[in-house]
């Protein structure tokens, strides 16, 4: 594992059994996150975000679910191996989760002062009046006014975009070296969705944390990303930095991704064109390229084989999963109101 990388996912596979069968969720993934960067993962809902992300804290529930194979690389540590003891000891202290939805996330019985100061009492061995002052601290440092106030008020007495701010101000309490956000913005108005992106931002900054920022919201991607992870169906298929894939991407499905983006530079009468069809069933899934079904360019070797990932030319870090990377695939270009569709 190089230095500068915290976290190294290799080959990962994840499964649930159902009544039907197996799903298989997470298939063959593979990333990593270097010290202080942000790395998003992006794609529509059920692709396997969440599932990887949880899979790095250990959180799959077991049954249904199961980490089949694959490592996933902590400072060198495998944590698919650990005891799940040794587990409860990294989970919030090196490294931090904050959940997609505050409300159900948050213990409605238990003041929001209370769930700061837990983490620092365990991790941290701290006691209970220095652990107050932290949770203080932490209540200034994500921007909550009246913070001696707020200490000693319950989860329901704080608006949305406060709880999320909460959430943040818990994770983050025991300087954790990575921070892995699972949808940080939605159900926010757009507001407070970018003043808790300015604060994640901000923080990063100030601690040095290293981000995994799981969204479907590329307009967020564009703000806060360092690098980009392009999952579908399990899949990472396109990888870059957030130049690469915001005004080189070479899947057809980023282009999908990237037409369906609301734009300001476009004119009123130009309609978003979503990607037709729906996502293959996990249950089964295709031999082939998962979106062959879904590509206005799929040819018969897209439903046959499954792309091998591929360095995009005069690119270091550009990966891609597509056929049409092959040099005896057609020249196929992304669409020209899908280049440049964002910046940083």
């Amino acid at each position: 594992m190089e230095k500068d990388k915290i976290l190294e996912v290799n080959d990962l596979h994840v499964s649930f059994k159902t009544y039907n069968g197996e799903v298989q969720a997470v298939r063959s993934v593979s990333f990593d996150v270097k010290k202080g960067e942000t790395v998003a993962i992006v794609g529509e809902s059920g692709c396997g975000k969440s599932v990887t992300s949880q899979s790095i804290m250990r959180l799959i529930p077991e049954p249904p679910g199961w980490i089949k194979s694959g490592e996933v690389l902590f400072d060198g540590k495998d944590l698919t191996k650990v005891s799940e003891k040794e587990m409860e000891g990294i989970r919030g202290k090196d490294i931090a989760m904050i959940f997609q939805d505050p409300m159900t996330s948050l213990n409605p019985t238990m003041t929001v002062g209370k769930q700061i100061m837990e983490g620092l009492v365990k991790h941290q061995n701290m006691g209970k009046a220095q652990a107050k002052e932290r949770a203080l601290e932490m209540l200034r440092l994500v921007g909550i006014p009246s913070p001696e106030r707020r200490i000693n008020q319950y989860p329901h007495q704080f608006s949305g975009g406060m709880r999320q701010r909460a959430m943040i101000a818990i994770a983050l309490a025991c300087a954790p070296q990575l921070l892995i956000a699972d949808e940080p913005t939605t159900a926010l108005d757009v507001t407070i969705q970018a003043q808790i992106l300015d604060l994640m931002n901000d923080l990063k900054e100030r601690l040095g944390t290293s981000i995994i920022l799981i969204t479907h919201d590329l307009g967020v991607v564009a703000d806060v990303a360092d690098r980009v992870v392009v999952m579908y169906a399990g899949k990472v298929i396109e990888s870059g930095t957030v130049e690469e894939i915001f005004h080189r991407p070479r899947h057809p499905y980023t282009w999908g991704l990237m037409g369906s983006m609301p734009r300001l530079d476009l004119t009123r009468d130009k309609e978003l064109s979503p990607i037709t069809g729906t996502p293959p069933d996990l249950l089964s899934p295709p031999k082939g390229c998962p979106f062959a079904a879904r590509c206005k360019h799929a040819m018969k070797v897209c439903q046959r084989e499954m792309p091998e990932t591929t360095q995009v030319r005069g690119s270091g870090s550009h990966k891609v999963n597509c056929w049409l990377e092959h040099p005896m695939a057609p020249a196929v270009e992304p669409p020209a109101e899908v280049v440049g569709g964002g910046s940083k």
